[in-house]
């Protein structure tokens, strides 16, 4: 079964902590949502958890009381029983800690919200044909230092050329995880070759691109407030995969401030169901 048919058959869920929340009935004169490419991220179900911790991500502080984020779970029709219960759930994995009645996301979360918001509103300069190069110094490093370096680069949206060698152009402002600052010498440089097709080689714009399409499209067809989040989630995901390149190296009609402008409508329409447009 693939992604459209999957959506297609989201009409309603379990009312259990963690389970499917929201049950509903798909409008039968809405626009279907269209074939998903490949690579397209998945449209996970809604459930408790993702109610929470959308909500805290999207909340700045991220911390808000348990009346707030049952709130929260009734435009969904999810019982106030499943949240707390989803909650408590959450406090004992590590993601979620708890104060005085309140909720507030984990270190770990915390970070992710980070990163989320960086994806939304990524802090730019002024780019002057200079690429970010980052070449590993270490000889020997451990497994866990490896993959510290690889999640690092994945945040600073360097690109690996070959083993041991990350670069992209150098048109961002973000300061550089301990992993990649100690392991790696950095320089600046100007590639020889034409450099949007070092770029292209690099990342899959179209395919990024297509697949951000495809997620507007499946916005405008879930007929939804929940079909929508389930869409917005991926929008999310698909946001930290944009490699945020100077227009020059793009594709034409390049997605990428559509996807975020899409995103952001969502969000106001989200805010507005549970705060009344505050919050």
């Amino acid at each position: 079964m693939d992604q459209t048919q999957r959506a297609a058959r989201r009409a309603g869920g379990t009312d259990r902590a963690g389970g499917r929340s929201g049950r509903r009935q798909a409008d039968p004169t809405a626009p279907a949502i269209p074939t998903a490419p490949a690579g397209a991220p998945v449209l996970r179900p809604l459930t408790a958890r993702s109610i929470v911790l959308s909500t805290l991500l999207g909340h700045h502080p991220a911390e808000l009381p348990a009346r707030a984020l049952v709130r929260a779970g009734q435009v969904f029709g999810t019982a106030d029983g499943t949240i707390r219960v989803a909650l408590t759930r959450m406090v004992a994995a590590g993601d979620l800690e708890q104060r005085h009645g309140s909720y507030r996301l984990s270190a770990r979360l915390l970070a992710r919200q980070a990163r989320q918001d960086d994806s939304r509103a990524p802090v730019l300069r002024e780019w002057t044909g200079d690429w970010e190069i980052a070449l590993v110094t270490g000889e020997r490093r451990t497994v866990a230092e490896r993959a510290a370096l690889r999640q690092a680069m994945g945040t600073l949206r360097l690109a690996e050329l070959r083993e041991g060698s990350w670069l992209r152009p150098a048109n961002l402002e973000r300061p550089r995880p301990p992993a990649a600052a100690e392991q790696c010498a950095w320089l600046t440089g100007v590639p020889d070759d034409d450099p949007a097709r070092l770029a292209a080689r690099l990342w899959d714009l179209d395919g990024w691109a297509a697949q951000a399409r495809w997620l507007l499209a499946a916005l405008t067809a879930a007929d939804t407030l929940a079909g929508r989040f389930e869409v917005a989630a991926a929008m999310v995901r698909q946001l930290l995969a944009d490699p945020v390149l100077p227009a020059p190296l793009l594709p034409a009609d390049w997605p990428g401030e559509e996807l975020r402008a899409g995103y952001g409508a969502f969000e106001a329409e989200f805010r507005a169901a549970v705060w009344g447009g505050t919050g």
